[in-house]
């Protein structure tokens, strides 16, 4: 039987216990699965006139990177908005703004961080409406749950001085009461809700951009955690054209107002699509001082953050969800969010249930245990440790901080991790999230030896994260997650060995293909 596509390598990491001595060279792959493993010399039996042979001498072959907590469409659309990473300042920010082109429309923009700024606290409207003169404008936190907006925006918006807090969110004021310009959390709905929304084909776009985008970063699929219906409709008529060369498990936005219409159908899968999850939000960020506390921050005693959806109303919307047959993933970054939505999961007993904690930051040593207990898997994101290690300890203070990003311990209590990034509050390279697991430190080497390092993972434990986790994590484990025969045909190329190389050079290594279903994904060329 010819195989589609032979792919014949330095070397192939299977992630099947134990790896194969010596080492396979090659893969053959037929009909989008995986036909043989092995060496060369076995491999020509499987090429035939129609056979594509790939010879990549200089690449490590691993199973499909996959980034099990990441939104696909907002990082296509990031290219059609203000980059605010790593700006210095507010006026940076502002000057960005002032140099958007030229029009009557919003502006939009995503990435500021006020920890990155000299003056560590949330700006104010003043300092948009100098540049922006009659547009609106909202720039969203690098989270992703705060919204930085001008004056004209809260006109568009209807927030005033009188203007309650919702719940779930707040609105921050001036200390004379009015809106500062700073949204948290839900506060942020009603800016959300007065920009217009996109178009179909502005939706389509985006998650083609997306998923280029994924491809040279290394990535054969993604979790989607937090699909609305517009994504939906762009992804299902993207699969069902044969367009989507990118796996999507898409976990449905709970706060979407189609919800009851999107859950109606019951779970079901495409080609490239799953449909098998639903997204709820327990907290907001850390960053923002959202992320729901047992205990005040240490840097802010008068808050413990933000419980959006919690106690009897999370307990219902999980029963009712897991009951229709979809897994169920909860955003839960501080410790009493996730305490509760443990509660939740605890309260929804069945058979496989394989209910998620996205991000599990911050989980109290009784909670670890009890997450092992009920077999809920820990979605957690690498590099936010290393993102939020300036400013996490000033947050929780010495000795809670040891709770936070504890991977080590998260393992040790019997806990399963699956690993990604939350693109696009971080980057979506997957060789950067390998790194920061293993390391703990940033792409500058620092801190040396690693923040708490005791916690980091091996670059086994890393890279199966990403793959065998990952594919345990959204109910594909049969098929996916490992390099062996009867497998689906993902693979990606790097240029070294990440289970070979020292530490830190692991950040060195460089995507160079990925093949999806068998095809030669990226690059395209013969």
């Amino acid at each position: 039987m010819a195989a589609d596509l032979v792919v014949i390598a330095q070397k192939v990491i299977t992630l099947v216990d134990p790896e194969p001595t010596p080492a396979p060279t090659a893969v053959a792959m037929q009909g989008g699965r995986i036909v043989f493993v092995g060496a060369e010399a076995g491999a020509q039996a499987f090429i035939g006139p129609a056979t594509r042979v790939l010879r990549r001498p200089d690449a490590v072959v691993v199973p499909g990177l996959v980034d099990s907590h990441a939104h696909l469409t907002n990082l296509g659309r990031t290219r059609t908005r203000l980059d605010l990473r790593e700006t210095a300042s507010p006026e940076a920010v502002a000057a960005l703004v002032a140099a958007a082109p030229a029009g009557t429309g919003w502006i939009q923009g995503r990435g500021w961080d006020q920890n990155d700024w000299p003056i560590k606290e949330f700006p104010d409207h003043a300092t948009l409406d100098a540049v922006s003169g009659e547009r609106p404008v909202a720039l969203t936190r690098i989270d992703g749950h705060a919204l930085w907006v001008n004056r004209a925006a809260l006109q568009a918006a209807k927030i005033t001085r009188a203007t309650p807090d919702p719940a779930g969110g707040r609105i921050v004021r001036r200390p004379d009461g009015e809106p500062s310009g700073v949204l948290v959390d839900t506060a942020m709905d009603a800016v959300l809700a007065a920009i217009p929304p996109p178009t179909p084909e502005q939706t389509r776009a985006a998650v083609l951009a997306g998923v280029e985008a994924c491809h040279r970063v290394g990535l054969t699929g993604v979790h989607d955690a937090g699909t609305g219906a517009q994504e939906l409709a762009a992804l299902t008529a993207l699969d069902a054209e044969g367009k989507l060369p990118l796996r999507v498990y898409a976990m449905l936005w709970g706060d979407d107002p189609a919800i009851d219409a999107l859950v109606a159908p019951g779970p079901r899968a495409g080609r490239m699509l799953t449909v098998r999850a639903v997204k709820l939000f327990a907290d907001g960020a850390l960053g923002s001082r959202g992320a729901w506390l047992k205990a005040p921050y240490t840097d802010a005693p008068d808050t413990q953050g933000i419980p959006i959806t919690h106690g009897e109303a999370l307990r219902a919307r999980v029963r009712q969800y897991a009951d229709a047959g979809y897994q169920v993933g909860v955003h839960a970054i501080g410790d009493a969010a996730v305490a509760d939505v443990l509660d939740a999961f605890a309260a929804a007993p069945g058979p496989d249930r394989r209910f998620r904690v996205e991000h599990a930051q911050i989980v109290s040593p009784d909670d670890q245990a009890r997450m092992a207990a009920l077999g809920v898997v820990a979605m957690v994101q690498p590099t936010h440790a290393t993102s939020d290690m300036p400013w996490a300890e000033a947050r929780l203070g010495p000795v809670r901080v040891r709770h936070a990003y504890a991977w080590r311990s998260l393992r040790r209590a019997g806990v399963r991790l699956s690993l990604g990034s939350d693109f696009p509050v971080e980057r979506p390279d997957p060789v950067a999230g390998l790194y920061a697991a293993v390391t703990r430190m940033d792409a500058a080497g620092q801190p040396a030896g690693g923040w708490y390092p005791e916690e980091a993972l091996t670059a086994r434990e890393a890279l199966a994260g990403f793959t065998v986790d990952a594919a345990f994590a959204g109910f594909a484990e049969a098929r996916r997650g490992r390099v062996a025969v009867g497998q689906d045909a993902d693979l990606t190329l790097l240029s070294a060995d990440p289970l070979g190389v020292a530490p830190e050079k692991i950040k060195e290594i460089k995507p160079v293909g990925v093949v999806v279903d068998g095809r030669l994904a990226w690059p395209e060329g013969p």
